[in-house]
């Protein structure tokens, strides 16, 4: 598969509001606006990478995490983002940290099971919730879920640069072990180009995510994809599940996509 500058990978095309089949993909224009930033023209093949749009398994430029490094096999990320990440690791280690990767590359269609099995109440939200019996509005249920699961097209982890650590509780994080891991990993990231894009919410972050204290993303692949969202993604091309009208209304482009530690685009 062709690579841009800056090593961007790209793959496949999007698909409509619900349900389509595989061959149908219609091409879809992107929109213009004024860059905050100078940004490389955008092509299809690049926009779908950025929704998730491929398969890291069959991809060049993804490798497979080595199993004892994550809690389950045939995981993915970027070659880039798992050499810094293995290196880390090492450091970590002689510090008396073991870090495990609980989730890398997603993909749309592995992005659309987790939002759809929350959106049907096939899975109960963290707050114990069954989403579709306490929240019938599909503004409200969107609104909910998003708390901590991105919309299929819109998730970091479609990129390959950014990876959970550990555990998927903010309290576990905030003694004992995980504490002394977590306050590791907030000295020692950045020195392997890792940042946490999903910090607490304050003036710095007041949108997007509620904090996720597991979530790391590859800064310098992630700063790049992050800036062509910006530039060149629109909610309307947020589309092909259920519960995807309302990615307008809830604006999560700026909301989410760019609703990150303003630390992390630097």
């Amino acid at each position: 598969m062709p690579k841009l500058i800056f090593c961007l990978l790209l793959s496949v095309l999007f698909t409509a509001c619900g349900p389509q089949p595989n061959n149908s993909i219609p091409i879809v224009a992107v929109h213009s606006q004024p860059l905050k930033k100078k940004v490389p023209p955008l092509d299809t093949m690049t926009l779908n990478y950025i929704t998730g749009k491929f398969n890291p398994a069959s991809d060049p430029d993804f490798v497979k995490i080595n199993p004892t490094l994550a809690d389950k096999p045939d995981m993915y990320m970027r070659h880039e983002a798992y050499g810094a990440f293995l290196k880390m690791y090492g450091a970590a280690r002689s510090a008396g940290i073991t870090l495990q990767i609980r989730s890398a590359a997603r993909n749309f269609d592995y992005q659309k099971g987790i939002w759809e099995r929350k959106w049907t109440g096939e899975t109960i939200l963290s707050s114990g919730e069954n989403a579709p019996k306490v929240y019938p509005k599909a503004v409200d249920r969107a609104e909910k879920i998003l708390n901590y699961s991105s919309m299929p097209g819109t998730s970091r982890h479609h990129w390959g640069t950014d990876i959970d650590l550990n555990n998927f509780n903010n309290s576990w994080f905030e003694s004992g072990a995980g504490l002394k891991l977590f306050e590791w990993l907030e000295a020692n990231a950045h020195l392997y180009g890792y940042c946490r894009p999903y910090t607490a919410k304050d003036s710095n972050r007041p949108e997007g995510y509620n904090e996720e204290k597991w979530h790391w993303s590859y800064m310098p692949l992630s700063q790049i994809l992050t800036d062509y969202a910006e530039a060149y993604l629109s909610n309307k091309m947020i589309k092909g599940f259920k519960g995807c009208e309302v990615a307008d209304t809830l604006d999560v482009v700026k909301h989410y996509v760019l609703g990150i530690n303003k630390g992390c685009r630097h």
